[in-house]
C-alpha cells in the first residue's frame, strides 16, 4: 500500500529505516532485528543508500529479499548520485518488478559523493529534479527528506521551506524529517509549512543514541543541533548501557511531546539495531497504541 493511503486511512504510521549490510552474516543478522520489530506493526520500512562500491546492488538486494521474506512494505532509497540519469530507469523498473509502490528520493551527501557529482547533466542537481523524473512514472508514492534545521546548503528556514514546496509541487507525497532532538525546531517547521500551504503528511524522524560519538559526527554533517545540557549529559556518561538508557528516556520524552502536540507519524533511525527502539516503544505502548 502507498505511505499516504496508510497514513489517511489509519490517521498515524510507525516505521523503521536500516542500511544494507556488507556481509551475509550481516545480513542475517538484519533479518533477525527487522523479526523482532516486526511485532511492533510498523507500516513501512526503509532501505537507504550511499555511497560506496556497489551500494546500489546491495540496496536492491536487500529490498528484494525484504520484500520476499519481510511480510512487509518496504521503501527504498533512490539518490541524485547513483546511478546516473541514464541508468535510472533500469533501477526503477526493478523496483516496479518487485512491487514496490514507494520510494524515497534524495539528492546524495556531498560529504560522500563529492559536491561535482550534482552537475545537472550526469547526474540530478537536486532532489526536486529527482521527484520530476519520478513521478513521470506514476508507478510509486514519492516521499523526500525535509529539516527541521534547514538543509545546510539553505542560507536560512525560508529559502528552505521553498526548496521543500518544489518538491511537492513536482510530486512529493509526503516527507520524512532529518533527525532532531529540540522539539520546536519540528513545531517551527511545521508553522512554516502551514503557512506556505504545505499540507502533506510529514513523519518525525527519530535517533536513538546509543553512540553519543556518531550521533555527534553525523549531527556535524547535518547541520543539526545537540544542545549543549544534552552534550554535557552524554558525555559524562562512561558506561555503554548507561548511554543507551540515557538515549532511550531522551527519545521516549521526545516522543511523548510530539504525540501530546498531535504527531501521529514516526520514523526511527535504526542504525540496524533493535534493542534501543523496542525499548522506546515499550515505553510508549500505552500511547502509541
Amino acid at each position: 500500500m502507498k505511505i499516504s493511503e496508510i497514513i489517511s486511512k489509519e490517521g498515524k504510521c510507525l516505521s523503521f529505516e536500516f542500511f544494507p549490510p556488507k556481509t551475509p552474516i550481516g545480513e542475517e543478522r538484519l533479518l533477525q532485528r527487522i523479526s523482532q520489530l516486526k511485532s511492533y506493526s510498523p507500516s513501512f520500512i526503509s532501505v537507504t543508500q550511499h555511497a560506496g562500491l556497489n551500494t546500489l546492488d546491495k540496496t536492491r538486494h536487500i529490498v528484494k529479499k525484504l520484500h520476499a521474506e519481510s511480510g512487509l512494505t518496504v521503501m527504498p532509497h533512490i539518490t541524485c548520485a547513483d546511478p546516473r540519469k541514464s541508468e535510472l530507469e533500469p533501477v526503477i523498473n526493478y523496483y516496479k518488478g518487485l512491487g514496490t509502490e514507494n520510494v524515497l528520493a534524495l539528492r546524495g551527501d556531498p560529504e560522500e559523493y563529492g559536491t561535482d557529482t550534482f552537475d545537472g547533466q550526469t547526474h540530478f542537481r537536486y532532489a526536486s529534479d529527482l521527484v520530476r523524473f519520478l513521478s513521470g512514472y506514476q508507478s510509486f508514492c514519492i516521499g523526500v527528506a525535509v529539516y527541521p534545521e534547514g538543509h545546510l546548503d539553505s542560507p536560512n528556514l525560508g529559502v528552505d521551506t521553498a526548496f521543500t514546496k518544489q518538491k511537492i509541487d513536482q510530486g512529493a507525497e509526503f516527507g520524512i524529517t532529518q533527525m532532531f532532538f529540540e522539539n520546536f525546531h519540528f513545531y517551527q517547521m511545521m508553522d512554516r509549512f502551514e503557512q506556505d500551504g504545505i499540507n502533506i503528511p510529514i513523519i518525525a524522524g527519530i535517533m536513538p543514541i546509543t553512540d553519543f560519538q556518531k550521533v555527534e559526527r553525523f549531527s556535524e554533517l547535518s547541520g543539526v543541533e545537540i544542545p549543549v545540557p544534552l552534550i554535557t549529559k552524554f558525555e559524562e556518561l562512561e558506561d555503554a548501557d548507561d548511554v543507551v538508557k540515557a538515549g532511550v528516556d531522551l527519545a521516549t520524552e521526545q516522543c511523548l511531546d510530539l504525540w501530546d502536540n498531535g504527531i501521529r507519524c514516526f520514523h526511527f533511525y535504526t542504525l540496524n539495531r533493535d534493542e534501543a527502539v523496542a525499548r522506546i516503544l515499550n515505553n510508549l505502548a500505552s500511547t502509541l497504541t
